[in-house]
């Protein structure tokens, strides 16, 4: 009997090193929580705020500490200069892009109230 559990712990270890190899492989292997999809974890995440709620051990942000976590927040992101730079530049693509559209909205009508009114003029003269 100790020889089977000998080789069964042998080959669970043998198997979780082999997973291991081939999980650095690809990447690491996702399990417990991690494995679950998105609707699981945000269920059992639920869970624990109700309890934590209920037993009055939450955690409950005023509106200053809400404030300051923003802020370190964004000092984060911020000191990242590509990402900022990135973000700088959809910005400027969109900023550029809706006033293209503005200026053809602007020509568009234009053209077409001048094209109306000259259709009435012609209209009232017959």
């Amino acid at each position: 009997m100790a020889s089977n559990q000998g080789n069964e712990q042998g080959k669970g270890a043998g198997s979780s090193q082999k997973a291991s190899e081939s999980g650095s492989a690809k990447g690491t292997s996702k399990r417990g929580f991690a494995a679950m999809n998105e609707e699981q974890q945000r269920e059992i995440a639920s869970k624990g705020g109700q309890a934590a709620h209920q037993k009055g051990t939450a955690h409950e942000f005023d509106s200053e500490e809400a404030r300051r976590a923003g802020q370190k927040g964004g000092e984060a992101v911020s000191r990242n200069r590509e990402h900022m730079a990135e973000i700088g530049r959809k910005g400027g693509e969109s900023r550029q892009s809706a006033q293209r559209a503005n200026e053809n909205r602007g020509s568009t009508t234009a053209r077409s109230s001048t094209g109306r009114q000259g259709g009435k003029d012609e209209d009232d003269k017959g």
